[in-house]
Protein backbone atom coordinates (compact mmCIF):
# COMPACT_ATOMS: atom_id res chain seq x y z
CA UNK A 1 0.00 0.00 0.00
CA UNK A 2 1.32 3.43 -0.95
CA UNK A 3 2.50 5.25 2.62
CA UNK A 4 0.89 8.55 1.34
CA UNK A 5 -2.77 8.76 -0.05
CA UNK A 6 -4.24 11.67 -1.52
CA UNK A 7 -7.72 12.53 -1.98
CA UNK A 8 -10.39 15.22 -1.99
CA UNK A 9 -13.06 15.58 0.56
CA UNK A 10 -16.41 14.18 -1.72
CA UNK A 11 -16.07 13.94 -5.48
CA UNK A 12 -19.53 15.15 -7.03
CA UNK A 13 -18.70 18.49 -8.34
CA UNK A 14 -19.94 19.68 -11.91
CA UNK A 15 -17.33 22.62 -11.91
CA UNK A 16 -14.22 19.81 -11.85
CA UNK A 17 -15.66 19.03 -15.94
CA UNK A 18 -12.03 19.71 -17.70
CA UNK A 19 -10.42 19.40 -14.32
CA UNK A 20 -11.11 15.87 -13.78
CA UNK A 21 -13.89 14.91 -15.52
CA UNK A 22 -14.26 14.52 -19.57
CA UNK A 23 -18.07 15.81 -19.55
CA UNK A 24 -21.00 15.99 -17.20
CA UNK A 25 -22.07 12.96 -16.84
CA UNK A 26 -22.55 12.46 -12.88
CA UNK A 27 -23.07 8.47 -12.93
CA UNK A 28 -19.53 8.36 -14.32
CA UNK A 29 -17.82 10.92 -11.69
CA UNK A 30 -16.31 8.41 -9.19
CA UNK A 31 -15.17 6.16 -12.25
CA UNK A 32 -13.33 9.19 -13.60
CA UNK A 33 -12.15 10.29 -10.37
CA UNK A 34 -10.38 7.02 -9.25
CA UNK A 35 -8.32 7.16 -12.64
CA UNK A 36 -6.23 10.04 -11.11
CA UNK A 37 -6.61 9.65 -7.09
CA UNK A 38 -6.39 6.83 -4.97
CA UNK A 39 -8.38 7.67 -2.15
CA UNK A 40 -11.83 10.06 -1.38
CA UNK A 41 -13.56 11.65 1.58
CA UNK A 42 -17.55 9.90 1.92
CA UNK A 43 -19.30 12.61 4.14
CA UNK A 44 -22.86 11.93 2.34
CA UNK A 45 -23.22 9.44 5.39
CA UNK A 46 -22.30 11.91 7.84
CA UNK A 47 -25.29 13.95 7.86
CA UNK A 48 -28.04 11.78 9.53
CA UNK A 49 -29.45 13.06 12.33
CA UNK A 50 -32.36 14.66 12.08
CA UNK A 51 -35.26 16.02 15.02
CA UNK A 52 -37.88 13.25 15.50
CA UNK A 53 -36.51 11.07 12.64
CA UNK A 54 -34.93 7.45 12.88
CA UNK A 55 -31.23 8.02 11.76
CA UNK A 56 -30.26 7.62 8.45
CA UNK A 57 -28.03 5.11 7.31
CA UNK A 58 -26.03 3.79 3.97
CA UNK A 59 -27.99 2.09 1.58
CA UNK A 60 -25.50 -1.19 0.90
CA UNK A 61 -26.54 -1.26 -2.41
CA UNK A 62 -24.74 2.18 -2.89
CA UNK A 63 -21.77 1.17 -1.27
CA UNK A 64 -21.59 -1.73 -3.21
CA UNK A 65 -21.89 0.59 -6.99
CA UNK A 66 -18.90 2.52 -5.10
CA UNK A 67 -16.81 -0.55 -4.90
CA UNK A 68 -17.74 -1.55 -8.17
CA UNK A 69 -16.39 2.05 -9.48
CA UNK A 70 -12.80 2.05 -8.38
CA UNK A 71 -10.01 -0.03 -9.12
CA UNK A 72 -8.59 -2.77 -5.99
CA UNK A 73 -5.94 -0.08 -4.70
CA UNK A 74 -8.13 2.60 -3.78
CA UNK A 75 -9.47 3.61 -0.13
CA UNK A 76 -12.63 5.45 0.94
CA UNK A 77 -12.28 7.24 4.26
CA UNK A 78 -15.39 7.35 5.30
CA UNK A 79 -16.81 10.07 8.62
CA UNK A 80 -19.44 8.34 10.60
CA UNK A 81 -22.62 9.20 10.79
CA UNK A 82 -23.40 12.55 13.75
CA UNK A 83 -25.89 10.51 14.47
CA UNK A 84 -23.56 8.90 16.84
CA UNK A 85 -21.05 12.05 17.49
CA UNK A 86 -23.86 14.42 17.95
CA UNK A 87 -24.61 14.98 21.41
CA UNK A 88 -27.49 16.60 20.98
CA UNK A 89 -29.59 17.68 18.43
CA UNK A 90 -28.40 20.68 16.58
CA UNK A 91 -30.53 24.07 17.80
CA UNK A 92 -30.12 27.73 16.04
CA UNK A 93 -31.39 29.24 18.95
CA UNK A 94 -28.28 28.73 21.26
CA UNK A 95 -29.99 29.67 24.35
CA UNK A 96 -32.29 27.56 24.16
CA UNK A 97 -32.35 24.20 26.30
CA UNK A 98 -30.34 20.92 24.74
CA UNK A 99 -32.03 17.86 24.21
CA UNK A 100 -29.95 14.90 24.31
CA UNK A 101 -29.52 12.84 21.20
CA UNK A 102 -30.38 9.40 22.58
CA UNK A 103 -28.16 7.73 20.15
CA UNK A 104 -24.41 9.32 20.85
CA UNK A 105 -21.93 6.97 21.24
CA UNK A 106 -24.82 4.40 20.03
CA UNK A 107 -22.83 0.84 19.79
CA UNK A 108 -26.30 -0.39 18.72
CA UNK A 109 -26.54 2.12 16.11
CA UNK A 110 -23.04 1.96 15.09
CA UNK A 111 -22.95 -1.89 14.22
CA UNK A 112 -25.87 -1.15 12.30
CA UNK A 113 -24.20 1.40 10.15
CA UNK A 114 -21.00 -1.11 9.86
CA UNK A 115 -23.34 -3.40 8.16
CA UNK A 116 -24.82 -1.56 6.24
CA UNK A 117 -21.10 -0.26 4.65
CA UNK A 118 -20.34 -3.88 4.61
CA UNK A 119 -19.78 -3.91 0.59
CA UNK A 120 -17.61 -1.13 0.73
CA UNK A 121 -14.97 -3.05 3.24
CA UNK A 122 -12.53 -4.15 0.92
CA UNK A 123 -12.06 -0.26 -0.07
CA UNK A 124 -12.19 1.15 3.22
CA UNK A 125 -9.58 3.13 4.84
CA UNK A 126 -10.07 4.94 8.32
CA UNK A 127 -13.73 5.59 9.60
CA UNK A 128 -13.33 8.74 10.93
CA UNK A 129 -15.53 9.97 14.00
CA UNK A 130 -15.94 13.90 13.85
CA UNK A 131 -17.03 15.91 16.59
CA UNK A 132 -18.15 19.02 17.03
CA UNK A 133 -16.88 22.10 19.86
CA UNK A 134 -17.95 20.34 22.83
CA UNK A 135 -18.87 23.24 25.13
CA UNK A 136 -19.10 22.09 28.72
CA UNK A 137 -22.98 22.25 28.38
CA UNK A 138 -22.54 19.26 25.94
CA UNK A 139 -19.35 17.96 27.60
CA UNK A 140 -18.10 18.61 30.96
CA UNK A 141 -15.06 18.35 30.36
CA UNK A 142 -11.76 15.94 28.34
CA UNK A 143 -11.93 13.41 30.89
CA UNK A 144 -15.58 12.28 30.49
CA UNK A 145 -15.69 12.50 27.29
CA UNK A 146 -12.18 9.96 26.76
CA UNK A 147 -13.71 7.90 29.34
CA UNK A 148 -17.15 7.65 27.27
CA UNK A 149 -15.87 7.09 24.21
CA UNK A 150 -13.71 4.42 25.59
CA UNK A 151 -16.51 2.33 26.93
CA UNK A 152 -17.59 3.02 23.15
CA UNK A 153 -15.07 1.87 20.99
CA UNK A 154 -14.06 -1.06 23.38
CA UNK A 155 -17.22 -2.61 22.17
CA UNK A 156 -16.81 -2.36 18.42
CA UNK A 157 -15.43 -4.62 15.96
CA UNK A 158 -11.67 -4.30 15.95
CA UNK A 159 -10.50 -4.81 12.26
CA UNK A 160 -11.35 -1.30 11.26
CA UNK A 161 -9.07 1.67 11.46
CA UNK A 162 -10.51 4.38 13.66
CA UNK A 163 -9.83 8.29 14.27
CA UNK A 164 -10.93 10.72 15.57
CA UNK A 165 -11.55 14.59 14.56
CA UNK A 166 -12.00 16.86 17.46
CA UNK A 167 -12.36 20.39 17.38
CA UNK A 168 -11.69 21.15 20.75
CA UNK A 169 -8.47 23.06 20.50
CA UNK A 170 -7.82 22.91 24.60
CA UNK A 171 -8.02 19.23 24.19
CA UNK A 172 -5.03 18.06 21.89
CA UNK A 173 -2.65 17.80 25.09
CA UNK A 174 -0.94 14.28 26.22
CA UNK A 175 -3.96 12.90 28.01
CA UNK A 176 -5.49 13.03 24.72
CA UNK A 177 -2.57 11.91 22.57
CA UNK A 178 -2.21 8.80 25.15
CA UNK A 179 -5.98 8.07 25.30
CA UNK A 180 -5.71 7.68 21.25
CA UNK A 181 -2.92 5.18 22.02
CA UNK A 182 -4.61 3.81 24.77
CA UNK A 183 -7.28 2.69 22.32
CA UNK A 184 -5.59 1.96 18.93
CA UNK A 185 -7.16 5.64 17.49
CA UNK A 186 -6.06 7.67 14.92
CA UNK A 187 -5.62 11.11 14.76
CA UNK A 188 -7.58 13.68 12.35
CA UNK A 189 -5.61 16.65 11.85
CA UNK A 190 -7.46 19.92 10.66
CA UNK A 191 -5.72 22.48 8.73
CA UNK A 192 -8.15 25.43 9.04
CA UNK A 193 -10.75 26.42 10.81
CA UNK A 194 -10.41 27.58 14.46
CA UNK A 195 -7.90 24.65 14.99
CA UNK A 196 -4.07 25.26 15.49
CA UNK A 197 -1.72 24.49 12.87
CA UNK A 198 -1.13 20.90 12.55
CA UNK A 199 2.33 21.03 11.70
CA UNK A 200 2.44 22.87 15.54
CA UNK A 201 0.42 19.96 16.73
CA UNK A 202 2.30 17.48 15.03
CA UNK A 203 5.76 19.27 16.63
CA UNK A 204 4.35 18.83 19.89
CA UNK A 205 2.86 15.26 19.47
CA UNK A 206 4.84 13.49 17.09
CA UNK A 207 6.12 10.45 19.18
CA UNK A 208 2.30 9.76 19.93
CA UNK A 209 1.21 9.22 16.40
CA UNK A 210 1.37 5.48 15.45
CA UNK A 211 0.75 3.98 12.04
CA UNK A 212 -1.69 6.18 10.23
CA UNK A 213 -2.39 9.61 10.43
CA UNK A 214 -5.34 11.71 9.05
CA UNK A 215 -4.84 15.45 7.65
CA UNK A 216 -7.87 17.31 6.35
CA UNK A 217 -6.95 20.50 4.69
CA UNK A 218 -10.00 22.54 5.32
CA UNK A 219 -9.39 26.61 5.12
CA UNK A 220 -10.19 28.63 7.33
CA UNK A 221 -13.12 30.69 5.98
CA UNK A 222 -15.52 28.57 4.47
CA UNK A 223 -18.17 31.63 3.67
CA UNK A 224 -15.24 34.04 2.36
CA UNK A 225 -14.15 31.13 -0.47
CA UNK A 226 -17.35 30.38 -1.12
CA UNK A 227 -17.86 34.40 -2.15
CA UNK A 228 -14.65 34.38 -4.02
CA UNK A 229 -15.50 31.21 -5.61
CA UNK A 230 -18.91 31.55 -6.19
CA UNK A 231 -19.43 27.38 -5.89
CA UNK A 232 -17.12 26.89 -8.71
CA UNK A 233 -14.21 25.01 -7.75
CA UNK A 234 -11.94 24.89 -10.46
CA UNK A 235 -9.33 27.56 -9.80
CA UNK A 236 -7.24 28.22 -6.76
CA UNK A 237 -8.50 31.92 -5.10
CA UNK A 238 -6.76 31.78 -2.21
CA UNK A 239 -3.16 30.05 -2.84
CA UNK A 240 -1.37 28.55 0.75
CA UNK A 241 2.02 27.47 -0.92
CA UNK A 242 4.12 28.07 2.65
CA UNK A 243 1.16 26.59 4.68
CA UNK A 244 0.92 23.47 2.07
CA UNK A 245 5.01 22.76 1.70
CA UNK A 246 5.39 22.64 5.43
CA UNK A 247 2.25 19.80 5.55
CA UNK A 248 3.72 17.92 2.48
CA UNK A 249 7.00 18.37 4.31
CA UNK A 250 5.63 16.52 7.59
CA UNK A 251 3.84 13.85 5.35
CA UNK A 252 6.94 13.02 3.98
CA UNK A 253 8.27 12.82 7.18
CA UNK A 254 5.43 10.43 8.93
CA UNK A 255 5.90 8.53 5.39
CA UNK A 256 9.74 7.76 6.23
CA UNK A 257 8.70 6.43 9.39
CA UNK A 258 6.31 4.05 8.43
CA UNK A 259 3.05 5.59 9.09
CA UNK A 260 0.45 5.34 6.50
CA UNK A 261 -0.68 9.29 5.54
CA UNK A 262 -4.07 10.18 4.50
CA UNK A 263 -4.03 13.62 2.87
CA UNK A 264 -7.72 14.46 2.45
CA UNK A 265 -8.25 18.08 0.49
CA UNK A 266 -10.92 20.50 0.37
CA UNK A 267 -12.27 22.67 -2.13
CA UNK A 268 -12.72 25.69 0.57
CA UNK A 269 -8.86 25.20 1.33
CA UNK A 270 -7.46 26.96 -1.77
CA UNK A 271 -10.88 27.19 -4.32
CA UNK A 272 -10.30 24.02 -5.98
CA UNK A 273 -9.09 20.61 -4.45
CA UNK A 274 -7.46 18.86 -7.65
CA UNK A 275 -5.68 21.85 -8.16
CA UNK A 276 -4.61 21.75 -4.50
CA UNK A 277 -3.51 18.30 -5.23
CA UNK A 278 -1.54 18.99 -8.65
CA UNK A 279 0.89 21.38 -5.93
CA UNK A 280 1.26 18.53 -3.51
CA UNK A 281 2.36 16.51 -6.02
CA UNK A 282 5.00 18.27 -7.66
CA UNK A 283 6.13 19.12 -3.75
CA UNK A 284 6.77 15.62 -3.28
CA UNK A 285 8.25 15.23 -6.52
CA UNK A 286 11.11 18.13 -5.50
CA UNK A 287 11.08 16.57 -2.25
CA UNK A 288 12.27 13.53 -3.73
CA UNK A 289 14.81 14.64 -6.23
Amino acid sequence: MERIRIGTCSWKYDSWVGLVYGEKNKEEYLREYARQFNTVEVDQWFWSLFDRVEPKLPDPAVARAYKEQVPADFTFSVKVPNSITLTHYYSRDKQAPLVDNPNFLSVELFLKFLERLHPLNERLGPLMFQFEYLNKRKMPNQFEFMDRFSEFITQCPGEYDYALEIRNPNYLNHSYFEFLDKNRLHQVFVQGYYMPPVVDIYGKFSQWINDMAIFRLMGPDRKGIEKKTGDRWDQVVDPRDNELLEIVRLGRELKDRGVRVYLNINNHYEGSAPLTIDKIRNMLEDLEA
